[in-house]
């Protein structure tokens, strides 16, 4: 199949080729503030989807885990507590600004032991077939350029029987608080980021991306298609946020 010349970004449409560019350029720009943006924007809710997230794994010491788009570190982070000093976690991202501000937040905290931090794109993972027990990408998907190229990337590099988890934004499943989630996620969101991390763009571009994300049984049917059975998908605040969890055939 040939590629595709055009794709999105927000809700513009760009040529296929600067979209990884356009992301590392957003993500350059709020790295310094992305844990206090994450903190703000979501009122700390994201810390109890991301542990609800982790526990759908089901971690075992010894075990391996990639994360992708692991940014900052907090994914890993969970995971690695519950390794409990066996195992290890790679934290994998194609922006080296989030990957560096994750090493100096975790190594703060003493976490240095099983802990390791890769720089790539999630589309062309460099780890050999069936390596990881569990792979997990937290509102990082909707930010690549090919979007089942990186689920395929995903599934080839997990253990048969391995758990694939997926956090992401996703639709509203309360019809009557979609327009009061668009007025904040389209006018507050933007204005925090103008305020607290100086680049307003960036937070726009953040909010059209997850309404340009499908929803949730779709993600269903591509994960599926993409080689994982048992696919389902846990909604989180009314489905503001959606955890899909299948695993290897």
């Amino acid at each position: 199949m040939s590629q595709p010349t055009m794709t999105h970004f927000g809700f513009s449409e760009i040529p296929f080729a600067e979209k990884v560019v356009k992301v590392k350029q957003v993500f350059d720009s709020v790295a310094g503030n992305y844990d206090l943006m994450n903190d703000l924007m979501s009122l700390g809710i994201h810390r109890l989807w991301k542990q609800f997230a982790i526990r759908r794994l089901h971690v075992r010491p010894g075990q391996h885990f990639l994360d992708v788009a692991g940014g900052t570190g907090d994914l890993a982070r969970l995971i690695h507590e519950q390794l409990a000093g066996s195992g290890r976690v790679v934290i994998y991202d194609i922006n080296a600004n989030m990957l560096e501000r994750g090493r100096q937040r975790l190594v703060d905290e003493g976490r240095i032991q099983g802990l390791y931090w890769t720089q790539g794109n999630a589309e062309e993972l460099p780890f050999a077939d069936n390596t990881f027990h569990g792979i997990t990408i937290g509102f990082g998907i909707r930010n690549v350029t090919q979007m089942e190229a990186a689920f395929r990337e995903m599934v080839r590099v997990l253990r048969p029987g391995g758990t694939l988890m997926c956090l992401e934004f996703s639709r509203v499943a309360i019809p009557f608080l979609q327009s009061l989630y668009d007025t904040y996620r389209f006018k507050v969101l933007p204005e925090l980021g103008y305020w607290v991390a100086k680049d307003r763009e960036a937070y726009q571009y953040l909010a059209e991306s997850i309404r340009r994300f499908p929803p949730q049984e779709e993600v269903v049917k591509l994960l599926t298609e993409c080689g994982l059975y048992g696919v389902r998908y846990h909604n989180l605040s009314a489905g503001i946020a959606a955890v899909h969890v299948g695993r290897k055939v």
